[in-house]
């Protein structure tokens, strides 16, 4: 899968939505924190949320993104948690507003994540779903 089409994807979108679970639940929430590491597209929560916690108890997960022009994008996996710190600070770096929230007087920690066994699928207008690998190419 070709993860820089899938973060310019998630870039232009600007706000992308993540769907867990909790219990039998569907949650779905906004997000817009991403960034393109070590091959990886990485995607952050707090570990004071109930996102977390739903991540760790059943992490497959989608995201659906949408450009101006209509296309859209399903991606979907499984969560796993990077241990590297590196991650979070490259990703406080990229977002400093996200420091106030994220030190070490609140203590809340930033948990950073990439989806493994995953699918990417962008999808026309009215239309059907093509592998990232090949809507990247048109």
């Amino acid at each position: 899968m070709n993860m820089s089409s899938l973060n310019d994807f998630l870039t232009e979108a600007g706000v992308f939505f993540l769907a867990t679970v909790d219990g039998d639940q569907p949650k779905l929430r906004p997000l817009g924190a991403h960034l393109e590491m070590d091959g990886k597209v990485i995607f952050s929560v707090g570990d004071f949320k109930d996102v977390y916690a739903q991540l760790k108890a059943n992490p497959l997960v989608e995201i659906a993104a949408c450009k101006p022009n209509g296309e859209w994008l399903r991606y979907t996996g499984r969560a796993v948690f990077e241990t590297d710190p590196k991650y979070a600070a490259a990703s406080l770096e990229a977002m400093p507003n996200l420091k106030e929230v994220y030190n070490d007087e609140t203590g809340h920690k930033l948990m950073m994540f990439h989806l493994e066994d995953s699918k990417a699928v962008v999808i026309q207008v009215m239309g059907e779903g093509t592998p990232i690998d090949e809507a990247a190419k048109k």
